[in-house]
């Protein structure tokens, strides 16, 4: 059996109302992230996690913000292509860990329903999948919630 660790970074600049998407789910909130597609970090970290442990580039190279396919596009669709390009290549994933950086909204409410979500875009089941928060303490651009992080580790196994 192979096994293969991938990690995954993204950040998002946080826009007066924008729609706050974060690990597939829509949360309440009058800032959300800026970007070409709905702009959800969580999942965008997620499959450059992936994608890396694969040796398969990043979401980038595969989804381009120059490519009008893209605009606006749910990142679920993405996560679930990236995880059809990997199982195409023999690789399955074994789990995520992941973690938000951002000050509000509070993510622990959420955290259920952005693993059921998740679940389901990658075919594998939500005990596979940890997503942490923290805050900044109000320090640097996701203190002055002028941003958001996420961080992700994927392990992916070929048996």
């Amino acid at each position: 059996m192979k096994i293969k660790v991938g990690f995954g970074y993204d950040v998002h600049q946080l826009k007066e109302g924008r729609p706050m998407w974060l690990g597939g789910i829509q949360l309440e909130y009058t800032k959300g992230p800026d970007g070409h597609s709905d702009a959800d970090v969580l999942i965008h970290a997620i499959c450059d996690a992936i994608l890396g442990a694969a040796n398969m580039r990043d979401i980038g190279f595969h989804f381009a913000n120059t490519d009008d396919r893209w605009k606006g596009v749910d990142s679920k669709v993405l996560l679930k292509e990236v995880c059809r390009m990997i199982r195409e290549k023999g690789w399955e994933i074994s789990n995520v860990d992941a973690s938000l950086a951002l000050e509000m909204p509070k993510i622990n409410p959420h955290i259920e329903r952005m693993q059921t979500a998740l679940s389901e875009a990658m075919s594998i089941p939500v005990e596979d999948i940890s997503i942490k928060a923290t805050t900044n303490e109000k320090l640097g651009y996701v203190g002055r919630e002028e941003g958001v992080n996420a961080y992700a580790v994927a392990l992916l196994i070929k048996p």
